[in-house]
């Protein structure tokens, strides 16, 4: 038996999305609700409220795992391209 002890390093590791992948199944899930994907996510940016988001497809759980001020920073460096 190994006694070693190991490291547990990101148990999360399997469900890391990017926030590419993250926004997409925000999107889609909002979309298939029939609601302006684009507005609820801006909603939620600028609120935190998460009732902007749905729980459809666990959406509202997989936007949750971001920080907003890390999406936000994303979605600037990719408009800008940077």
């Amino acid at each position: 038996m190994d006694r070693q002890t190991r490291m547990y390093d990101n148990f999360d590791k399997v469900e890391q999305k990017t926030i590419k992948e993250i926004l997409t199944i925000v999107y889609d899930a909002l979309d298939e609700r029939g609601y302006n994907a684009i507005d609820q996510m801006v909603g939620y940016i600028l609120s935190g409220d998460p009732s902007y988001i749905t729980s459809h497809n666990n959406a509202r759980n997989v936007i949750g795992r971001i920080e907003r001020d890390d999406l936000v920073e994303e979605l600037i460096k990719a408009y800008l391209g940077k």
